[in-house]
């Protein structure tokens, strides 16, 4: 590892996490000031929601980079590299360039700690960082993820062409409101005046909550179902055959190297999103249907049912929250057929443990709960308690350390298992999937 990136990186996790919120933007408006603005020198697409915001946003990433546009994505949070966050040109920056991104922006990220009560967090310098470097390059458009909620976070500071939110459910309740309702009310804070919303499907608590938002500062709206949707859909090897109806033209014969209904609607979104975006200079006669194919056909979505490795077959996945289990769950029932199929789970403490693991107990035969290497992890022995009033004891197991609780699952999913019928499933939280994803890359 480069020596000056290792520092910086240090220095930037040693401020307050991304779990430490502080309810105001003044931090990021004033740090945007003494930089210039430089957020304000490209077209934004801002993307916000409670789960699919990464694999939309690489989606929409692609399809603006087939269109032969400089695109910069800001995602989070990251699976094995802190560069992974500030992508250009679908690369993530270099350890040279991120730490020569980071000395530019610290004198004024120290001018603005000096100012005010609270230092700037991990999140907002790296926001900061990002904003700066999407300007450097420059970039036409960044494809903007929020953070976490949308009115108060860190990136909202943009005003976005087109604002997307994928599907809103219950999360982040320690920080966030514990309604849908509420929750949806933060997200929709990055609809700006003029802008266009594309929403994916929706609860209908959160649906009024978002058109009433869009509606008070006369911004166009796109619903899934209603003006663009998912028309039709076939598995098939590797991911999924699909055809989308767009704003504004329809799209088949698509290829989508991802698994799950879920994956389909993001695609649908991300296609909407990008003919939002280019229709007020491009008119609205929809995109070229080649192009879509191939910008959809070479997408991927790291740590989003990723297969690291056959015989037996291990499955990664980031689902950190009742909601996105479930759809993982409903994946792999559709994509993959296992005679039997072992997890292998680790959740922060901060998370609906319980409501993780329901979505999971018909679709595992056995369980093994470990944690991952974040210090907000839930330890084993009381996620193995909370294991045994889902599973029952005799399907749970535990293992203190991930590569140990791996080894454990392709054991005992290979027992009783016919020629290649055995499967892992790594899951619980973006971290434990970082984690195995980097164990098994390393292997």
């Amino acid at each position: 590892m480069h020596p000056q990136y290792q520092e910086a990186q240090q220095e930037i996790l040693a401020r307050a996490g991304e779990s430490i919120i502080h309810p105001t933007l003044d931090r990021m408006r004033a740090a945007m000031d003494l930089l210039g603005n430089p957020q304000a020198n490209y077209r934004v697409i801002h993307v916000t929601g409670t789960n699919g915001k990464t694999s939309t946003a690489r989606m929409i990433d692609s399809l603006l980079r087939e269109r032969q546009l400089r695109v910069g994505r800001y995602t989070s949070p990251h699976l094995k590299s802190m560069r992974e966050r500030i992508v250009i040109d679908g690369e993530p920056v270099s350890e040279q360039a991120f730490a020569d991104l980071y000395a530019d922006v610290l004198p004024y990220i120290r001018m603005v700690d000096e100012q005010s009560d609270v230092p700037m967090s991990f999140f907002e310098v790296l926001t900061v960082m990002a904003y700066a470097a999407f300007a450097d390059a420059p970039v036409d458009v960044a494809v903007v993820e929020v953070g976490m909620g949308g009115a108060w976070d860190a990136t909202n500071v943009v005003e976005a062409d087109v604002a997307v939110v994928t599907p809103i459910a219950v999360d982040h309740t320690d920080y966030l409101a514990d309604t849908v309702e509420g929750i949806a009310e933060e997200k929709a804070g990055i609809i700006k005046p003029g802008s266009v919303a594309v929403l994916a499907q929706q609860t209908l608590p959160a649906a009024r909550t978002l058109l009433r938002r869009a509606s008070e500062v006369g911004a166009q709206v796109a619903r899934e179902g209603m003006e663009f949707g998912v028309v039709h859909r076939d598995l098939a090897v590797g991911g999924q055959q699909i055809a989308l109806k767009g704003l504004h033209a329809g799209y088949d014969g698509i290829f989508l190297p991802l698994f799950g209904t879920h994956q389909a609607s993001n695609a649908a979104v991300a296609v909407a999103a990008v003919e939002a975006f280019a229709a007020p200079t491009e008119g609205e006669e929809g995109l070229d249907p080649e192009l879509v194919r191939a910008a959809l056909a070479k997408t991927s979505s790291p740590g989003r049912l990723e297969i690291m490795r056959t015989s037996p077959t291990v499955l990664v996945d980031a689902a950190h929250n009742p909601a996105g289990m479930t759809v993982t769950a409903d994946a792999v029932r559709e994509a993959f057929t296992f005679d039997r199929l072992v997890g292998v789970v680790a959740i922060l403490a901060d998370k609906d443990a319980e409501g993780i693991l329901e979505p999971l107990e018909p679709l595992l035969d056995e369980i093994v709960v470990t944690a991952n290497s974040s210090p907000r992890a839930l330890p084993p022995e009381q996620l193995r308690e909370i294991a045994e009033d889902v599973f029952g004891p005799d399907r749970v197991h535990l293992a203190a350390r991930l590569d140990d609780a791996i080894e454990l699952a392709v054991t005992l999913a290979e027992r009783d298992a016919e020629f290649g019928g055995a499967g892992v499933l790594v899951t619980g939280s973006v971290v434990t999937a970082g984690d195995a994803a980097h164990l098994m890359k390393k292997e």
